[in-house]
C-alpha cells in the first residue's frame, strides 16, 4: 500500500496545495517553519484520525479560515484506489470518510493504514513519564489488534467511572464497597487482557529493537526495552481489594495497568541517565524502525514510513546509511523532510532508487527535477 496522491485545504499554512508521490521515496526539503512537517502530519491524521503534534483539530485549521480538508488516495493490495478524507468545521463534528463513506466510530479506521513516523520530539518517549510510553505501546498494538483498542476504551471509560465514584466517596463521607466493586469487575477483564498482550508485545519487539540499534550505532551496546507493570506476579483482583483504604485515601485508582511503564536501558543501565545525546538518537530511531518490521510481519505488508527532520546533529555517513537502509525491499514507501537539498541530492546520487524531491516554500510546494 502506498499513498499515491495528496490534497490539502486550508490545513495549517496551506491554503491549497497538491502532492502526486513516488511509490518508494519522497523527501521534502526546504527551510524551517516552510511547511514540510505539516504534509507529513496530513499523512498521519489520515491514518490515525489525528494530528501528531496536535489534538485540538479546529486549531489545525488555516488562520481566518473556516474548516480544512485532506484527502488522501492510496494505492493498495489488489492495485485498486482507496480514498481517506478528513474534513473538519469550525464548531462542528470531524468528517472521517473512507471511500466517501463516513465512520460511526474514528476508531474503526485504526489500522487499515499502517503508518510509523519518527520525529524529534520521539526523544519525549524517554524524558518524559510514564504516560507517554504508555499512550505509544498502546498505539503501536491498535493497529494490528481491534480487541485491544477495544479493551482499553472500556478499561478507562471504567477506571474513570471508579475515580469519579471514590471522589464522590470523600466529598460526602460515606464509603459502600458494593458500588466500587461494579467498577472492579468492569475493570478486571480488559485490564488482565491488556497486561498479556503488552507483554507478548514486548516479548516479540525486543529482539527487533536490539537488531536495529546495533545496526545504527555500529556499537556493542546491549540495549532492551523492560516492561513494569503492578500485574506481574499478582492478580488484578487481588490488587484492587488490597488497595481500597488507599484508593479511598487518595480519591483515585492507585493499581491497575494505567500505572504500566516500559524501561528503556542500555547496558542495564536507564539510558535517560547514561545514554549520550547520539546514543538516545539512535535508541529512539531504532525504536521506531523496529515498530516498522513487527507491524510489517504482523500486518503482512509494509506500512508508510514518515521520518520529519531528524537528520539534525547526525553526520553525512549516518543519515546515508539510515536512506540505504530505508531504500532496501523490506520498506515501502518512505517520506523525508530535511533543511538541506544539497545533501538530499548528494544521497541520491550514491543510492540508485526511485524517489521524489519537493521544494517545500511558505506553504508552496515544487517538484524538483
Amino acid at each position: 500500500m502506498y499513498l499515491s496522491r495528496l490534497t490539502l485545504s486550508q490545513f495549517k499554512n496551506y491554503k491549497e496545495a497538491e502532492f502526486g508521490f513516488n511509490a518508494k521515496i519522497n523527501c521534502l526539503v526546504g527551510d524551517n517553519g516552510a511547511g514540510k512537517t505539516n504534509v507529513l502530519d496530513a499523512i498521519y491524521y489520515l491514518s490515525f484520525t489525528k494530528s501528531y503534534f496536535n489534538p485540538i483539530d479546529s486549531q489545525n485549521i488555516m488562520h481566518g479560515q473556516d474548516f480544512f480538508a485532506l484527502h488522501g488516495y492510496y494505492k493498495n493490495q489488489e492495485a485498486t484506489e482507496d480514498q481517506v478524507s478528513c474534513i473538519q468545521q469550525k464548531g462542528k463534528k470531524k468528517q472521517f470518510r473512507f471511500n466517501k463513506k463516513d465512520y460511526e466510530r474514528l476508531s474503526d479506521h485504526i489500522g487499515k493504514i499502517p503508518l510509523v513516523m519518527i520525529s524529534p520530539y520521539d526523544r519525549d518517549l524517554i524524558n518524559d513519564g510514564s504516560e507517554l510510553r504508555r499512550k505509544y505501546i498502546d498505539g503501536v498494538i491498535s493497529q494490528f489488534d481491534k480487541f485491544y483498542l477495544t479493551d482499553l476504551l472500556d478499561y478507562n471509560k471504567a477506571l474513570q467511572q471508579r475515580n469519579v465514584l471514590l471522589k464522590q466517596f470523600a466529598e460526602q463521607r460515606y464509603f459502600d464497597e458494593l458500588s466500587l466493586s461494579v467498577w472492579d469487575e468492569k475493570l478486571l477483564k480488559p485490564g488482565e487482557a491488556l497486561f498479556q498482550k503488552r507483554k507478548q508485545f514486548l516479548e516479540a519487539f525486543n529482539p527487533l529493537f536490539d537488531r536495529y540499534y546495533r545496526y545504527l550505532s555500529q556499537g556493542n551496546e546491549q540495549v532492551k526495552i523492560i516492561y513494569h507493570s503492578q500485574l506481574e506476579g499478582k492478580s488484578f483482583d487481588s490488587l484492587l481489594k488490597d488497595s481500597v483504604q488507599r484508593d479511598r485515601a487518595m480519591r483515585y485508582t492507585g493499581m491497575g495497568i494505567h500505572k504500566d511503564d516500559l524501561l528503556f536501558q542500555m547496558n542495564g543501565f536507564p539510558v535517560k541517565k547514561f545514554g549520550s545525546q547520539g546514543q538516545q538518537k539512535s535508541f529512539v530511531i531504532a525504536i521506531k524502525l523496529a515498530q516498522f518490521e513487527y507491524m510489517r510481519l504482523k500486518k503482512g505488508f509494509k506500512p508508510i514510513l514518515l521520518f520529519d527532520d531528524i537528520f539534525d546533529k547526525l553526520d553525512d555517513k549516518r543519515v546515508s546509511q539510515i536512506v540505504e537502509l530505508v531504500s532496501q525491499e523490506n520498506f515501502g514507501q518512505v517520506f523525508i523532510t530535511d533543511t538541506q537539498p544539497m545533501r538530499i541530492n548528494s544521497i541520491f546520487e550514491k543510492i540508485k532508487i526511485e524517489h521524489k524531491i519537493f521544494l517545500v516554500q511558505n506553504g508552496t510546494i515544487g517538484e524538483l527535477a
